[in-house]
Protein backbone atom coordinates (compact mmCIF):
# COMPACT_ATOMS: atom_id res chain seq x y z
CA UNK A 1 0.00 0.00 0.00
CA UNK A 2 1.01 3.24 -1.04
CA UNK A 3 2.42 5.49 1.85
CA UNK A 4 0.59 8.48 3.00
CA UNK A 5 1.60 11.94 4.81
CA UNK A 6 -0.89 13.21 7.35
CA UNK A 7 -2.06 16.79 6.72
CA UNK A 8 0.15 19.43 8.98
CA UNK A 9 -3.11 20.04 10.80
CA UNK A 10 -3.36 15.96 11.67
CA UNK A 11 0.40 15.30 12.09
CA UNK A 12 0.81 17.14 15.20
CA UNK A 13 -0.54 16.93 18.31
CA UNK A 14 -3.96 15.20 19.35
CA UNK A 15 -5.05 18.44 19.93
CA UNK A 16 -4.92 19.91 16.62
CA UNK A 17 -6.49 16.94 15.43
CA UNK A 18 -9.57 17.43 17.67
CA UNK A 19 -9.64 21.19 16.61
CA UNK A 20 -9.52 19.74 13.04
CA UNK A 21 -12.49 18.03 13.26
CA UNK A 22 -14.61 19.60 15.81
CA UNK A 23 -14.62 22.08 12.63
CA UNK A 24 -16.47 19.31 10.44
CA UNK A 25 -18.61 17.69 12.92
CA UNK A 26 -22.55 16.46 11.80
CA UNK A 27 -24.98 16.40 13.45
CA UNK A 28 -25.58 13.12 15.52
CA UNK A 29 -28.71 11.14 16.27
CA UNK A 30 -31.21 12.93 14.01
CA UNK A 31 -32.81 9.98 11.87
CA UNK A 32 -34.29 6.90 12.36
CA UNK A 33 -35.26 4.01 9.81
CA UNK A 34 -38.46 5.22 8.61
CA UNK A 35 -37.18 8.74 7.95
CA UNK A 36 -33.94 7.00 5.95
CA UNK A 37 -36.67 4.59 3.99
CA UNK A 38 -38.45 8.36 3.55
CA UNK A 39 -35.31 9.51 2.55
CA UNK A 40 -34.10 6.07 0.04
CA UNK A 41 -37.30 6.72 -1.52
CA UNK A 42 -36.76 10.89 -1.26
CA UNK A 43 -33.75 10.16 -3.50
CA UNK A 44 -35.72 8.28 -6.16
CA UNK A 45 -39.37 9.44 -6.20
CA UNK A 46 -39.01 11.64 -9.51
CA UNK A 47 -37.74 8.82 -11.39
CA UNK A 48 -41.58 7.08 -11.42
CA UNK A 49 -42.55 10.63 -12.82
CA UNK A 50 -40.01 11.53 -15.48
CA UNK A 51 -37.01 10.20 -17.14
CA UNK A 52 -37.39 6.20 -17.37
CA UNK A 53 -39.85 6.93 -20.26
CA UNK A 54 -37.01 8.02 -22.67
CA UNK A 55 -36.11 4.19 -22.54
CA UNK A 56 -39.39 3.36 -24.39
CA UNK A 57 -37.14 5.22 -27.29
CA UNK A 58 -34.91 2.93 -27.14
CA UNK A 59 -36.02 -0.46 -26.68
CA UNK A 60 -39.67 0.19 -26.75
CA UNK A 61 -42.05 -1.49 -23.83
CA UNK A 62 -41.18 -4.79 -24.15
CA UNK A 63 -37.11 -4.05 -24.10
CA UNK A 64 -37.76 -1.29 -21.56
CA UNK A 65 -39.26 -3.73 -19.05
CA UNK A 66 -36.47 -6.60 -19.87
CA UNK A 67 -34.25 -4.01 -18.90
CA UNK A 68 -36.50 -2.92 -15.80
CA UNK A 69 -36.75 -6.81 -14.63
CA UNK A 70 -32.74 -6.77 -15.09
CA UNK A 71 -31.97 -3.67 -13.26
CA UNK A 72 -34.68 -4.18 -10.37
CA UNK A 73 -32.88 -7.37 -9.98
CA UNK A 74 -29.58 -5.74 -9.83
CA UNK A 75 -30.77 -2.87 -7.36
CA UNK A 76 -32.11 -5.43 -5.06
CA UNK A 77 -29.07 -7.42 -4.47
CA UNK A 78 -26.77 -4.25 -4.53
CA UNK A 79 -28.99 -3.05 -1.58
CA UNK A 80 -28.66 -5.67 0.30
CA UNK A 81 -24.57 -5.89 -0.13
CA UNK A 82 -24.83 -2.08 0.84
CA UNK A 83 -26.97 -2.74 4.22
CA UNK A 84 -24.10 -5.56 5.11
CA UNK A 85 -21.52 -2.73 4.51
CA UNK A 86 -23.38 0.17 5.64
CA UNK A 87 -24.08 -1.60 9.42
CA UNK A 88 -19.99 -2.53 9.47
CA UNK A 89 -18.74 0.60 8.49
CA UNK A 90 -21.28 3.60 9.14
CA UNK A 91 -19.55 6.78 8.01
CA UNK A 92 -20.99 9.86 5.93
CA UNK A 93 -18.63 8.24 2.89
CA UNK A 94 -21.21 5.74 2.32
CA UNK A 95 -20.14 3.87 -1.00
CA UNK A 96 -16.44 5.97 -0.64
CA UNK A 97 -15.95 4.69 2.89
CA UNK A 98 -16.99 0.92 2.19
CA UNK A 99 -14.38 1.23 -0.86
CA UNK A 100 -11.58 2.87 1.21
CA UNK A 101 -11.64 -0.06 3.33
CA UNK A 102 -11.48 -2.68 0.56
CA UNK A 103 -9.65 -0.99 -2.32
CA UNK A 104 -7.29 1.32 -0.27
CA UNK A 105 -6.76 5.14 -1.10
CA UNK A 106 -6.93 4.75 -4.59
CA UNK A 107 -9.98 2.78 -4.87
CA UNK A 108 -12.43 4.50 -2.44
CA UNK A 109 -11.09 8.27 -4.10
CA UNK A 110 -12.25 6.60 -7.29
CA UNK A 111 -15.66 5.15 -5.69
CA UNK A 112 -16.12 8.21 -4.19
CA UNK A 113 -15.27 10.28 -7.22
CA UNK A 114 -17.88 8.07 -9.17
CA UNK A 115 -20.79 8.71 -7.16
CA UNK A 116 -20.21 12.87 -6.83
CA UNK A 117 -20.48 12.62 -10.85
CA UNK A 118 -23.96 11.13 -10.18
CA UNK A 119 -25.14 13.02 -7.48
CA UNK A 120 -23.95 16.42 -8.74
CA UNK A 121 -25.56 15.83 -12.39
CA UNK A 122 -28.74 14.22 -11.08
CA UNK A 123 -30.24 17.18 -9.59
CA UNK A 124 -29.06 19.42 -12.95
CA UNK A 125 -31.50 16.48 -14.76
CA UNK A 126 -33.99 16.83 -12.05
CA UNK A 127 -34.36 20.44 -12.68
CA UNK A 128 -34.50 20.16 -16.17
CA UNK A 129 -37.69 18.05 -15.64
CA UNK A 130 -38.93 20.53 -12.94
CA UNK A 131 -39.33 23.13 -15.32
CA UNK A 132 -40.79 21.32 -17.67
CA UNK A 133 -43.83 20.94 -15.16
CA UNK A 134 -43.59 24.56 -14.12
CA UNK A 135 -44.17 25.40 -17.93
CA UNK A 136 -46.75 22.92 -18.62
CA UNK A 137 -48.99 24.29 -15.26
CA UNK A 138 -48.32 28.00 -16.34
CA UNK A 139 -47.55 29.16 -12.95
CA UNK A 140 -46.09 32.50 -12.76
CA UNK A 141 -45.90 33.11 -16.17
CA UNK A 142 -42.36 31.25 -16.48
CA UNK A 143 -41.58 30.13 -20.01
CA UNK A 144 -38.16 30.14 -19.93
CA UNK A 145 -36.72 27.28 -17.48
CA UNK A 146 -33.72 28.49 -15.95
CA UNK A 147 -35.48 30.61 -13.34
CA UNK A 148 -36.64 27.78 -12.27
CA UNK A 149 -33.52 26.09 -12.19
CA UNK A 150 -32.42 28.84 -10.07
CA UNK A 151 -35.50 29.27 -7.44
CA UNK A 152 -35.06 25.54 -7.05
CA UNK A 153 -31.13 25.57 -6.11
CA UNK A 154 -31.12 28.58 -4.15
CA UNK A 155 -34.23 27.46 -1.90
CA UNK A 156 -33.42 23.78 -1.39
CA UNK A 157 -29.79 24.44 -0.70
CA UNK A 158 -31.16 27.23 1.94
CA UNK A 159 -33.22 24.53 3.90
CA UNK A 160 -30.69 22.37 3.80
CA UNK A 161 -27.91 25.23 5.36
CA UNK A 162 -30.38 25.73 8.17
CA UNK A 163 -30.14 21.52 9.29
CA UNK A 164 -30.59 18.36 8.87
CA UNK A 165 -33.48 17.58 10.98
CA UNK A 166 -35.61 20.17 9.42
CA UNK A 167 -34.04 19.12 6.32
CA UNK A 168 -35.11 15.03 6.56
CA UNK A 169 -38.42 16.21 7.81
CA UNK A 170 -39.38 18.70 4.99
CA UNK A 171 -37.78 15.58 2.62
CA UNK A 172 -40.09 12.63 4.13
CA UNK A 173 -43.85 15.04 4.01
CA UNK A 174 -42.83 15.96 0.55
CA UNK A 175 -42.46 12.53 -0.67
CA UNK A 176 -45.01 11.52 0.93
CA UNK A 177 -47.05 13.83 -1.04
CA UNK A 178 -45.50 12.21 -3.79
CA UNK A 179 -46.56 8.75 -3.34
CA UNK A 180 -49.83 10.15 -2.63
CA UNK A 181 -49.67 11.41 -6.51
CA UNK A 182 -48.60 7.87 -7.98
CA UNK A 183 -51.86 6.62 -6.20
CA UNK A 184 -53.82 8.93 -7.53
CA UNK A 185 -52.53 8.58 -11.32
CA UNK A 186 -52.95 4.41 -10.86
CA UNK A 187 -56.62 4.68 -10.38
CA UNK A 188 -57.49 7.84 -12.71
CA UNK A 189 -55.15 5.69 -15.54
CA UNK A 190 -56.96 2.48 -15.02
CA UNK A 191 -60.03 3.56 -17.06
CA UNK A 192 -58.04 4.47 -20.02
CA UNK A 193 -55.45 1.24 -19.78
CA UNK A 194 -55.37 -0.37 -23.27
CA UNK A 195 -53.17 -3.06 -23.70
CA UNK A 196 -52.35 -2.61 -27.27
CA UNK A 197 -50.87 1.11 -26.55
CA UNK A 198 -47.78 -0.95 -24.53
CA UNK A 199 -46.98 -1.85 -28.48
CA UNK A 200 -47.70 0.80 -30.40
CA UNK A 201 -44.43 1.64 -31.50
CA UNK A 202 -43.35 0.27 -35.19
CA UNK A 203 -40.68 -2.70 -35.50
CA UNK A 204 -37.36 -1.47 -37.14
CA UNK A 205 -34.87 -3.30 -38.96
CA UNK A 206 -33.15 -4.44 -36.21
CA UNK A 207 -32.13 -7.84 -35.17
CA UNK A 208 -34.14 -9.27 -33.15
CA UNK A 209 -37.23 -6.57 -34.10
CA UNK A 210 -41.12 -7.55 -33.10
CA UNK A 211 -44.08 -6.03 -31.70
CA UNK A 212 -42.95 -6.33 -28.38
CA UNK A 213 -39.04 -5.32 -29.37
CA UNK A 214 -39.66 -2.73 -32.06
CA UNK A 215 -35.73 -2.01 -31.54
CA UNK A 216 -34.62 -5.60 -31.69
CA UNK A 217 -31.95 -7.38 -28.87
CA UNK A 218 -29.89 -4.42 -28.54
CA UNK A 219 -32.66 -2.13 -27.70
CA UNK A 220 -32.63 -3.74 -24.19
CA UNK A 221 -29.19 -3.08 -23.33
CA UNK A 222 -29.50 0.68 -24.60
CA UNK A 223 -32.99 0.72 -22.20
CA UNK A 224 -30.59 -0.12 -19.33
CA UNK A 225 -29.49 3.44 -18.06
CA UNK A 226 -33.40 4.58 -18.32
CA UNK A 227 -34.42 1.48 -16.23
CA UNK A 228 -31.62 2.75 -13.45
CA UNK A 229 -33.47 6.03 -13.31
CA UNK A 230 -36.74 3.99 -11.39
CA UNK A 231 -33.48 3.42 -8.55
CA UNK A 232 -31.16 5.73 -9.02
CA UNK A 233 -29.88 7.44 -5.96
CA UNK A 234 -31.01 4.62 -3.34
CA UNK A 235 -27.79 3.77 -2.37
CA UNK A 236 -27.33 6.79 -1.26
CA UNK A 237 -29.19 6.17 2.27
CA UNK A 238 -25.76 4.89 4.16
CA UNK A 239 -24.58 8.89 3.35
CA UNK A 240 -26.90 9.70 6.35
CA UNK A 241 -25.35 7.12 8.75
CA UNK A 242 -23.20 9.34 10.98
CA UNK A 243 -26.62 11.25 11.84
CA UNK A 244 -28.58 8.51 12.57
CA UNK A 245 -29.28 6.83 15.85
CA UNK A 246 -28.13 3.10 16.14
CA UNK A 247 -26.44 3.26 12.29
CA UNK A 248 -25.78 -0.42 12.75
CA UNK A 249 -29.49 -1.39 12.73
CA UNK A 250 -31.42 1.60 11.14
CA UNK A 251 -29.69 2.00 8.07
CA UNK A 252 -29.89 -1.45 6.52
CA UNK A 253 -33.25 -1.38 7.70
CA UNK A 254 -33.66 1.97 5.56
CA UNK A 255 -32.66 1.23 2.85
CA UNK A 256 -34.25 -2.39 2.51
CA UNK A 257 -37.49 -0.82 2.98
CA UNK A 258 -36.71 2.42 0.83
CA UNK A 259 -36.23 -0.33 -1.44
CA UNK A 260 -39.75 -2.64 -1.32
CA UNK A 261 -41.52 0.49 -2.10
CA UNK A 262 -39.62 1.43 -4.97
CA UNK A 263 -40.20 -2.10 -6.69
CA UNK A 264 -44.07 -1.40 -6.12
CA UNK A 265 -44.11 1.86 -7.83
CA UNK A 266 -41.89 0.73 -10.53
CA UNK A 267 -44.38 -1.54 -11.86
CA UNK A 268 -47.18 0.71 -11.70
CA UNK A 269 -46.02 3.54 -13.71
CA UNK A 270 -44.02 1.48 -16.03
CA UNK A 271 -47.39 -0.43 -17.08
CA UNK A 272 -49.80 1.91 -16.80
CA UNK A 273 -47.69 4.89 -18.45
CA UNK A 274 -47.38 3.51 -21.96
CA UNK A 275 -50.60 1.33 -21.43
CA UNK A 276 -52.93 5.12 -20.73
CA UNK A 277 -50.76 7.24 -23.12
CA UNK A 278 -49.31 4.63 -25.61
CA UNK A 279 -45.41 3.99 -25.67
CA UNK A 280 -44.42 5.73 -28.71
CA UNK A 281 -46.42 9.32 -27.41
CA UNK A 282 -44.87 9.07 -23.78
CA UNK A 283 -41.23 8.15 -25.52
CA UNK A 284 -40.31 11.52 -25.90
CA UNK A 285 -42.62 13.53 -23.16
CA UNK A 286 -41.33 15.41 -20.44
CA UNK A 287 -44.11 14.90 -17.79
CA UNK A 288 -45.61 11.52 -18.79
CA UNK A 289 -47.57 10.93 -15.97
CA UNK A 290 -49.98 14.19 -16.99
CA UNK A 291 -50.14 13.36 -20.90
CA UNK A 292 -50.80 9.86 -20.30
CA UNK A 293 -54.31 11.08 -18.71
CA UNK A 294 -54.63 13.56 -21.28
CA UNK A 295 -56.24 15.93 -19.27
CA UNK A 296 -58.55 16.42 -16.67
CA UNK A 297 -59.17 16.76 -12.80
CA UNK A 298 -56.82 13.91 -12.26
CA UNK A 299 -54.16 14.88 -14.79
CA UNK A 300 -53.92 18.41 -13.08
CA UNK A 301 -53.72 16.89 -9.69
CA UNK A 302 -50.90 14.52 -10.43
CA UNK A 303 -49.46 17.94 -12.21
CA UNK A 304 -48.96 19.61 -9.32
CA UNK A 305 -47.92 16.31 -7.02
CA UNK A 306 -45.99 15.36 -9.70
CA UNK A 307 -43.93 18.60 -8.91
CA UNK A 308 -43.83 17.59 -5.48
CA UNK A 309 -42.28 14.08 -6.61
CA UNK A 310 -39.35 16.19 -8.83
CA UNK A 311 -38.51 18.55 -5.54
CA UNK A 312 -38.12 15.50 -3.34
CA UNK A 313 -35.58 13.94 -5.43
CA UNK A 314 -34.16 17.07 -5.80
CA UNK A 315 -34.25 18.03 -2.76
CA UNK A 316 -33.04 15.05 -0.99
CA UNK A 317 -29.59 14.49 -3.72
CA UNK A 318 -28.27 17.60 -2.69
CA UNK A 319 -28.32 16.36 1.02
CA UNK A 320 -26.45 13.65 -0.69
CA UNK A 321 -23.96 14.86 -2.56
CA UNK A 322 -22.72 17.88 0.10
CA UNK A 323 -22.24 14.60 2.62
CA UNK A 324 -20.00 12.85 -0.17
CA UNK A 325 -18.45 15.97 -0.64
CA UNK A 326 -18.15 16.35 3.11
CA UNK A 327 -16.52 12.75 3.52
CA UNK A 328 -13.73 13.35 0.62
CA UNK A 329 -13.03 16.36 2.00
CA UNK A 330 -12.87 16.18 5.53
CA UNK A 331 -10.40 12.35 4.93
CA UNK A 332 -8.18 15.58 2.47
CA UNK A 333 -9.13 13.35 -0.81
CA UNK A 334 -10.64 16.87 -1.92
CA UNK A 335 -9.74 20.54 -0.57
CA UNK A 336 -10.17 20.18 3.27
CA UNK A 337 -12.12 23.55 3.48
CA UNK A 338 -15.15 21.68 1.67
CA UNK A 339 -15.88 19.92 4.60
CA UNK A 340 -15.85 23.00 7.51
CA UNK A 341 -19.50 22.99 9.15
CA UNK A 342 -21.95 25.42 10.08
CA UNK A 343 -23.23 26.29 13.81
CA UNK A 344 -26.12 24.28 12.34
CA UNK A 345 -23.56 21.40 11.56
CA UNK A 346 -24.31 21.29 8.00
CA UNK A 347 -21.19 21.69 5.40
CA UNK A 348 -21.69 25.02 3.37
CA UNK A 349 -19.49 24.95 0.71
CA UNK A 350 -20.15 20.90 -0.06
CA UNK A 351 -23.63 22.03 -0.31
CA UNK A 352 -23.09 25.40 -2.40
CA UNK A 353 -20.17 24.65 -4.61
CA UNK A 354 -21.74 21.30 -5.95
CA UNK A 355 -25.14 23.47 -6.68
CA UNK A 356 -23.53 25.91 -8.53
CA UNK A 357 -22.22 23.29 -10.76
CA UNK A 358 -25.32 21.59 -11.22
CA UNK A 359 -27.29 25.16 -12.13
CA UNK A 360 -24.58 25.51 -14.72
CA UNK A 361 -25.21 22.20 -16.15
CA UNK A 362 -28.90 22.43 -15.88
CA UNK A 363 -28.68 25.69 -18.31
CA UNK A 364 -28.26 23.22 -20.95
CA UNK A 365 -31.66 21.67 -20.82
CA UNK A 366 -31.07 18.80 -21.91
CA UNK A 367 -32.53 16.18 -18.90
CA UNK A 368 -31.71 13.14 -21.10
CA UNK A 369 -28.37 13.93 -21.80
CA UNK A 370 -27.94 14.61 -18.25
CA UNK A 371 -29.87 11.31 -16.99
CA UNK A 372 -27.21 9.39 -18.87
CA UNK A 373 -24.25 11.11 -17.63
CA UNK A 374 -25.50 10.25 -13.93
CA UNK A 375 -26.34 6.94 -14.82
CA UNK A 376 -22.83 6.46 -15.78
CA UNK A 377 -21.31 7.96 -12.58
CA UNK A 378 -23.86 6.05 -10.90
CA UNK A 379 -22.59 2.30 -12.67
CA UNK A 380 -19.67 2.84 -12.39
CA UNK A 381 -19.51 3.48 -8.33
CA UNK A 382 -21.94 0.36 -8.43
CA UNK A 383 -19.06 -1.69 -9.59
CA UNK A 384 -16.98 -0.54 -7.34
CA UNK A 385 -19.17 -1.11 -4.42
CA UNK A 386 -19.83 -4.40 -5.16
CA UNK A 387 -16.22 -4.99 -5.89
CA UNK A 388 -15.74 -4.05 -1.86
CA UNK A 389 -18.27 -6.06 -1.21
CA UNK A 390 -17.04 -9.19 -2.40
CA UNK A 391 -12.99 -8.06 -1.34
CA UNK A 392 -13.85 -7.83 2.28
CA UNK A 393 -16.08 -11.12 2.43
CA UNK A 394 -12.47 -12.63 1.37
CA UNK A 395 -9.94 -10.83 2.77
CA UNK A 396 -11.52 -9.76 6.07
CA UNK A 397 -14.47 -12.83 6.84
CA UNK A 398 -14.29 -11.73 10.70
CA UNK A 399 -15.27 -8.01 10.32
CA UNK A 400 -18.30 -7.14 12.15
CA UNK A 401 -20.88 -7.19 10.05
CA UNK A 402 -24.80 -6.73 12.41
CA UNK A 403 -26.36 -7.27 8.99
CA UNK A 404 -25.39 -10.15 6.23
CA UNK A 405 -26.61 -9.97 3.09
CA UNK A 406 -28.28 -13.02 1.90
CA UNK A 407 -26.61 -15.19 -0.63
CA UNK A 408 -23.20 -13.14 -0.03
CA UNK A 409 -20.68 -12.85 -2.70
CA UNK A 410 -22.68 -14.24 -5.17
CA UNK A 411 -25.63 -11.65 -4.70
CA UNK A 412 -23.29 -8.66 -4.98
CA UNK A 413 -21.35 -10.60 -7.72
CA UNK A 414 -24.62 -10.66 -10.07
CA UNK A 415 -24.95 -6.82 -9.05
CA UNK A 416 -21.38 -6.34 -10.11
CA UNK A 417 -22.05 -8.04 -13.34
CA UNK A 418 -25.18 -5.70 -14.57
CA UNK A 419 -23.21 -2.64 -12.88
CA UNK A 420 -20.52 -3.28 -15.40
CA UNK A 421 -23.10 -4.09 -18.41
CA UNK A 422 -24.57 -0.29 -17.67
CA UNK A 423 -21.56 1.31 -17.34
CA UNK A 424 -21.17 -0.27 -21.15
CA UNK A 425 -25.04 0.98 -21.74
CA UNK A 426 -24.26 4.71 -21.40
CA UNK A 427 -22.15 4.41 -24.54
CA UNK A 428 -24.71 3.22 -26.74
CA UNK A 429 -26.49 5.83 -25.65
CA UNK A 430 -24.50 8.87 -25.95
CA UNK A 431 -21.03 8.30 -26.61
CA UNK A 432 -20.16 11.69 -25.82
CA UNK A 433 -21.54 12.02 -22.32
CA UNK A 434 -20.05 8.94 -21.46
CA UNK A 435 -16.92 10.39 -22.79
CA UNK A 436 -17.15 13.60 -21.07
CA UNK A 437 -17.91 11.75 -17.65
CA UNK A 438 -14.41 9.68 -18.02
CA UNK A 439 -12.45 12.72 -18.47
CA UNK A 440 -13.84 14.38 -15.48
CA UNK A 441 -13.12 11.24 -13.90
CA UNK A 442 -9.95 10.87 -14.88
CA UNK A 443 -8.60 14.66 -14.34
CA UNK A 444 -10.19 13.98 -10.41
CA UNK A 445 -8.05 10.97 -10.45
CA UNK A 446 -4.99 13.32 -11.61
CA UNK A 447 -5.74 15.23 -8.89
CA UNK A 448 -5.24 12.62 -6.34
CA UNK A 449 -2.43 11.13 -7.68
CA UNK A 450 -0.68 14.48 -8.29
CA UNK A 451 -1.07 16.37 -5.04
CA UNK A 452 -4.10 14.94 -2.32
CA UNK A 453 -3.02 11.24 -1.81
CA UNK A 454 0.38 12.67 0.00
CA UNK A 455 -2.09 15.30 2.17
CA UNK A 456 -4.77 12.47 3.83
CA UNK A 457 -6.01 13.16 6.91
CA UNK A 458 -5.41 10.64 9.44
CA UNK A 459 -7.39 11.62 11.92
CA UNK A 460 -10.53 11.69 9.86
CA UNK A 461 -13.20 8.14 10.24
CA UNK A 462 -12.64 6.99 7.26
CA UNK A 463 -8.56 6.98 6.98
CA UNK A 464 -9.00 5.55 11.34
CA UNK A 465 -11.50 2.93 9.56
CA UNK A 466 -8.23 1.67 7.17
CA UNK A 467 -5.78 2.18 10.00
CA UNK A 468 -7.85 -0.24 12.07
CA UNK A 469 -7.72 -2.74 9.38
CA UNK A 470 -4.45 -2.55 8.85
CA UNK A 471 -3.56 -2.57 12.58
CA UNK A 472 -5.53 -6.51 12.68
CA UNK A 473 -4.07 -7.59 9.97
CA UNK A 474 -0.83 -7.14 11.11
CA UNK A 475 -1.52 -8.43 14.92
CA UNK A 476 -3.11 -11.46 12.96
Amino acid sequence: MTQQHETPVTSGSGASAQEYLEKRQLQRGTAGWVLLAGLGVSYVVSGDYSGWNFGLAEGGFGGLAIATVVVAAMYLALVLGMAELSSSLPAAGGGYTFARRALGPWGGFATGTAILIEYAIAPAAIATFIGAYVESLGLFGITDGWWVYLAVYALFIGIHLAGVGEALKVMFVITSVALVGLVVFAVAALGDFDVSRLTDIAPTGAAGASELLPFGYLGIWSAIPFAIWFFLAVEGVPLAAEETADAERNVPRGIIAAMAVLLFTCVLVLVLVPGAGGAEAMASSGNPLVEALGGGAAATVVNYIGLAGLVASFFSIIYAYSRQLFALSRAGYLPTSLSVTNRRKTPTLALVVPGVIGFGLSLTGEGALLLNMAVFGAALSYVLMMVSHVVLRVREPDMPRPYRTPGGVLTTGFALMVAALSVVATFLVDSTAALWCVGVFLAFMAWFGLYSRHHLVAASPDEEFAALARAEEDLG
